[in-house]
């Protein structure tokens, strides 16, 4: 099992989805440092041999930040909005939608679970 940028790839799947459950890779930026490190694609992530993880740890090193630096580098940015007290900021210190979507019905992933109201019932 190969362990890049502190995380276990799973086995058994292509290099090119594996890569991605490292934060901070998605597929453009998995097929990109394949590329660069020679690798083909639908290489297996067991089948890797020790040169080749040593290629793409190289590569994400080196043009990538991804995991703890980036997760460190949204949240800075977020708590600079918040500090600021623009908009931005406002939405997410009070847990809404930062990005202009409806409220009236939808955004239950940032509102979290209904509670009822008193006198808010259908007649």
């Amino acid at each position: 099992m190969a362990r890049i940028a502190g995380v276990d790839l799973p086995k058994g799947k292509r290099i090119e989805i594996a890569l991605t459950y490292i934060y901070g890779i998605g597929r453009a930026s998995a097929q990109k440092i394949l590329t660069g490190a020679g690798v083909d694609w639908e290489t297996k992530s067991d089948d890797l041999a020790s040169e080749q993880v040593t290629a793409i740890r190289k590569i994400i090193d080196e043009s990538f930040k991804v995991e703890g630096d980036l997760k460190r580098d949204v949240s800075l940015s977020i708590k600079r909005l918040m500090e600021l007290g623009c908009y931005r900021g406002l939405r997410h210190r009070k847990g809404l939608p930062a990005r202009g979507q409806r409220t009236k019905t939808n955004a239950r992933t940032r509102k979290g679970p209904r509670r009822s109201m008193m006198g808010k019932r259908k007649k």
